[in-house]
């Protein structure tokens, strides 16, 4: 069994931060486990419920079946019983910032096709 202190060690939790809220989600990613963390995030902690946001319902139903052990495991890394329950809710994907694939046209017209009526009347008038 490990100590207290060299499990918080390992929760890498932001300078100056100790509120219960992200104590609990800075456990969560010890508890679960590297393959579980990939697919959740630790929304919040309310009222000693773990809210914890899952892809979709299927890993919802698997993480609903371990949650004993999960929560024991936030139990013995925190120390004490700070989370009493986990809450999985399936969230949908987040859109990463997209980048523009390709470069914005001289003249600044956006709609291809007046774009392209833009261009030609150019054309004629040269």
């Amino acid at each position: 069994m490990q100590r207290a202190a060299s499990l918080l060690g390992k929760l890498k939790m932001p300078a100056g931060s100790d509120s219960p809220e992200e104590r609990a989600k800075a456990a969560w990613r010890i508890a679960a486990g590297s393959k579980i963390e990939k697919h959740t995030i630790a929304a919040s902690l309310v009222r000693g419920t773990l809210i914890i946001e899952v892809g979709d319902m299927t890993w919802q139903r698997q993480l609903f079946t371990l949650r004993h052990f999960l929560l024991r495991n936030l139990e013995t890394i925190l120390g004490e019983q700070l989370v009493t329950d986990l809450d999985f809710r399936p969230m949908p994907p987040r859109r990463k910032p997209m980048r523009e694939e390709a470069p914005r046209p001289k003249h600044g017209i956006a709609d291809p096709v007046m774009s392209l009526l833009y261009q030609q009347s150019l054309k004629k008038q040269a």
